[in-house]
């Protein structure tokens, strides 16, 4: 058994209150991990006080929605941070305000922060770390029904569905522990994968105009004028960024999302080539083959393009 666990179930044990939080816009993975360990620590310890804090769930609903929390639950309050790599991220700046802090990750740990850190960059999902650390201690953790539904969510929503390179023999091992647990998962599934009928319309709209070069570098850019024509918000767009995977000559591509604040979200997936360098270059980061990143202007855009250009480049003439 890692120390690392046993030190922060010793912390866990410690604390009658804790905290919980995640990243600014999340996906399944960020509300899987979040509220699955809330769950988990809610079913082992009835007596301790647990609130997730964070803010909109941005269509996650389905998941979990979010506690209020006030000020003052902070003082005492041991809070863990799911999910999220570096501390600018993390949705609700109050994190910093409890008695201690630890962080639990599974990408790069390029910015450290709290008092304890766990990252295991091999992990599929945060959720996959967090599943894992609960069935470690069996005399500790109880693992209730609606933690395994969550933290299943959590771990299907990073795999993509267990087709994404990160899975693993031990991500499907314990994806089928938390099935036993006998939650609706034919259901779950289809939840997280529905679109609405706009967000269907814009992926013809993203399959219609992609571009794409001949090393299989592909880029699509939503301006506001399309947004607003498809009535289809930032966080919708969530929904297209594997799209372009399915293309079987693209290697690396990202998706531009205008912001009301004038810059561009920008989505990067990749099969192949190392990415997550070029958002750090921009603002970003994430996984060697998803990340994300922000372009002030069309300027930037095409700058990016280029550096997913030079790499898918690099990427095909490696593999010669």
């Amino acid at each position: 058994m890692s120390s690392i666990r046993q030190e922060i179930l010793e912390a866990i044990k410690k604390y009658d209150r804790i905290i919980i939080h995640r990243h600014m816009r999340p996906d399944p993975d960020a509300i899987g991990s979040q509220v699955g360990l809330a769950e988990v620590l809610r079913a082992s310890f009835p007596e301790k006080e647990i609130y997730q804090a964070g803010g909109p769930v941005e269509g996650l609903d389905y998941l979990a929605v979010m506690d209020e929390v006030a000020d003052e639950k902070y003082e005492g309050a041991l809070v863990i941070v799911t999910d999220t790599a570096n501390a600018p991220r993390v949705s609700d700046d109050r994190f910093t305000r409890g008695a201690m802090l630890i962080k639990i990750d599974h990408h790069p740990n390029d910015e450290p922060y709290g008092d304890i850190v766990w990252v295991n960059t091999k992990a599929s999902s945060c959720s996959e770390i967090i599943a894992d650390f609960a069935f470690s201690f069996p005399d500790d953790l109880v693992m209730s029904k609606e933690a395994a539904r969550l933290l299943y969510a959590g771990i299907v929503g990073d795999t993509g569905r267990f087709l994404y390179p990160a899975t693993t023999a031990q991500t499907l091992e314990l994806s089928g522990r938390l099935l036993s647990y006998g939650f609706d998962a034919a259901k779950l599934n289809r939840q997280l994968q529905q679109i609405s009928m706009k967000v269907a319309r814009l992926s013809g709209y993203l399959y219609q105009n992609i571009e794409a070069d001949e090393n299989g570098a592909a880029k699509v850019i939503l301006p506001k004028e399309l947004l607003e024509e498809y009535g289809v918000a930032d966080s919708e767009t969530s929904h297209l960024v594997s799209l372009p995977g399915t293309i079987d000559v693209l290697l690396a591509w990202a998706i531009f999302v205008w912001q009301p604040e004038g810059y561009y979200r920008v989505r990067l997936r990749s099969k192949g080539p190392v990415i997550n360098e070029i958002a750090k270059r921009h603002h970003g980061g994430g996984h060697l083959l998803a990340s994300g990143a922000n372009a002030r202007d069309l300027e930037e855009v095409a700058e990016i393009y280029g550096e997913i250009q030079a790499a898918c480049r690099e990427f095909r003439n490696s593999t010669k």
